[in-house]
């Protein structure tokens, strides 16, 4: 005898936690989680650059408390600032790609 497969897959759950895609709260839901992102490769890039909030702070004008902030996706960020932590805080480019 042939034993069912219960597991739910993530994609499954979401739906039906937050609805299809295209729905408003799965669209606010997947806004969140890519802001979410954005917090956790700052901080990792800020990591393997071996800087404090403070020192990325410095380097590109703006506030320990805001990179914390960003960090921990307590904030909306704004591109221009974005941009700014990327080229001043890490001397990198930000290339987006759009699906």
């Amino acid at each position: 005898m042939k034993k069912e497969n219960n597991m739910t897959s993530f994609v499954e759950h979401l739906d039906k936690q937050y609805g299809k895609r295209g729905t408003e709260t799965r669209e606010q839901y997947e806004q969140g989680f890519e802001t979410f992102k954005l917090g956790v490769i700052l901080q990792e890039m800020r990591k393997d650059e071996g800087l404090t909030q403070v020192e990325l702070a410095e380097r590109c004008g703006t506030t320990q408390k805001y990179i914390s902030r960003i960090e921990n996706n307590d904030s909306n960020i704004r591109l221009s600032t974005l941009l700014k932590v990327i080229s001043e805080g890490f001397g990198r480019q930000l290339v987006l790609n759009v699906q």
